[in-house]
């Protein structure tokens, strides 16, 4: 009998047909969800006042999360919030325990993420005030670890060509009717390592690269869900225009700053709100799955049997449903 051989780039082609086929056979078993919000500036003091349920300390192999996790019921829906910054909003963007906290949500049985995050402009149209939904993102953090498969024993390379879930951002997106604000479809996410702002030139570089927001926390954050197979959406809340854009100079810095922390509290009243809707429409209408909630299925390339048994441990609440499979 003749031996078969086979090629890296045969072996590419096939994974590109079987992602192809993953992605087009659709997910639909009807599941009730329970939903992480997670609180970014503004929105994490705000939906602490909203949400009232029992405070969950939750230990992870990565350290505590940014605080206890609330798990009540809002707008009839089970909900656990986490506030990224810390209660006293204390944790800087690159110190937020970011796996901790994916690892938390993740072992209390959050099957959802609705996230916010305070943003600058880098467009005209992207005003001060709206809301905007991206749907790509461009990394340039640097000094957080991205990832729960960082060690040997365990090799896993998610697909992240879509960062944030389709159908959950399409929830969002269809809610916008019960909110008076403009809301945008759209829009490409550049997060920087922080935590001071960008230069001039900087800022100007990140519009020639098509780069829509500019933020400092919605990385790793959305690639992290995406390996512990939670579907994640962000609601973005751009607060000025970044420094591509001049100031008015007749505007002071304080003024300038009063400015901005108004923009904040206006934009974060408009998300509270698109959450509330979202959460309604999502009560009426159960969520369906996605392939968001098996993204671990062509991700891992070690068998179950040659994992390093510390390690699968270790990730049990991320690993259990792909390893009950083998």
């Amino acid at each position: 009998m003749a031996s078969s051989t086979f090629s890296q780039s045969d072996i590419g082609s096939a994974r590109n047909r079987l992602l192809f086929i993953h992605r087009k056979i659709p997910y639909k078993i009807a599941m009730k969800p329970l939903i992480g919000l997670i609180g970014g500036t503004g929105l994490g003091h705000a939906l602490a006042h909203e949400i009232k349920g029992d405070a969950i300390a939750v230990e992870t192999p990565y350290g505590p999360p940014s605080g206890s996790i609330a798990r009540g019921t809002w707008q009839g829906i089970d909900v656990a919030f986490l506030p990224r910054h810390g209660p006293q909003h204390t944790l800087p963007p690159s110190a937020v325990p970011y796996r901790a906290n994916i690892f938390a949500l993740k072992s209390i049985g959050v099957t959802h993420i609705l996230a916010s995050g305070a943003t600058g402009s880098l467009r005209e149209e992207l005003r001060p005030r709206d809301l905007v939904i991206p749907d790509q993102v461009i990394d340039k953090t640097h000094r957080r670890v991205g990832t729960f498969f960082d060690e040997a024993g365990l090799a896993a390379h998610v697909e992240f060509s879509q960062p944030f879930c389709p159908m959950l951002r399409r929830v969002l997106l269809d809610s916008s009717s019960g909110v008076d604000v403009t809301l945008h479809d759209a829009a490409t996410y550049v997060c920087m390592e922080g935590p001071a702002f960008s230069t001039v030139a900087e800022s100007r570089m990140h519009r020639s690269w098509g780069g829509d927001l500019i933020g400092m926390t919605c990385m790793p954050e959305a690639k992290l869900a995406r390996e512990a197979e939670i579907c994640y959406a962000l609601i973005a809340l751009p607060t000025d225009y970044d420094c591509w854009r001049p100031h008015d100079p007749g505007v002071s810095q304080h003024e300038l700053l009063k400015e901005i922390i108004g923009n904040v509290e206006h934009a974060t009243a408009n998300s509270v709100q698109l959450l509330k809707t979202a959460l309604e429409a999502i009560r009426a209408k159960p969520l369906t799955a996605c392939n968001c909630q098996k993204s671990l299925d062509l991700a891992i390339w070690t068998k179950p049997a040659g994992m390093d048994a510390d390690i699968k441990k270790k990730l049990n609440p991320i690993l259990a449903r792909y390893c009950s499979k083998q």
